[in-house]
């Protein structure tokens, strides 16, 4: 699986989507796949706040980079990661922005369409289940999608520009 850097696109056409989480289909499948191409998925440690940051920061950007680290200021760590071997694959964080907030999550574009995005989603939000939220937003989607498919969830009207709107606007003028 070799690395290489990769590009986030940010928009302002990007909502928020939630997800009921007394209500998950079964997700079982995503976990035994994932375990099948010989991916291990775990909680992230504190000792993985380095390598988590430098992946993201590598493969979706520096704003993705210092929201996910974020998941290290709670405990337990809010961020759970996909790996093969000494490989990173991916990972995906909650509570990083705002309260029961999922993402940012992301997967190695060279071991997509593996399942380790579902897996990874699946994993945090049954631990925000776990911490008493019946509900999880996922903000600012790009694959919406993805997540109605995966997991049940629908956009939020009028979620347009969700929190990130501060987020979006820098991103734009960085462009310039």
């Amino acid at each position: 699986m070799p690395l290489s850097s990769g590009v986030c696109y940010y928009s302002h056409t990007m909502p928020d989507m939630l997800v009921r989480l007394y209500d998950l289909p079964d997700h079982a499948r995503y976990y035994e796949q994932a375990a099948a191409e010989g991916f291990a998925l775990r909680r992230a440690e504190p000792w993985d706040r380095d390598r988590l940051r430098e992946f993201v920061a590598g493969q979706f950007g520096g704003p993705w980079a210092m929201e996910a680290e974020r998941a290290f200021n709670h405990t337990p760590i809010t961020a759970f990661l996909a790996e093969r071997g000494p490989e990173l694959a991916g990972f995906a964080v909650y509570e990083c922005t705002r309260r029961g907030f999922f993402g940012p999550t992301g997967v190695h574009k060279g071991v997509r369409g593996l399942g380790l995005g579902a897996a990874l989603l699946f994993r945090c939000l049954e631990s925000m289940s776990e911490m008493g939220y019946a509900y999880a937003i996922i903000g600012g989607v790009g694959p919406a999608g993805f997540y109605e498919k995966i997991c049940g969830a629908f956009v939020i009207p009028g979620s347009e520009v969700s929190v990130y709107g501060s987020l979006f606007g820098l991103m734009e003028k960085a462009e310039r």
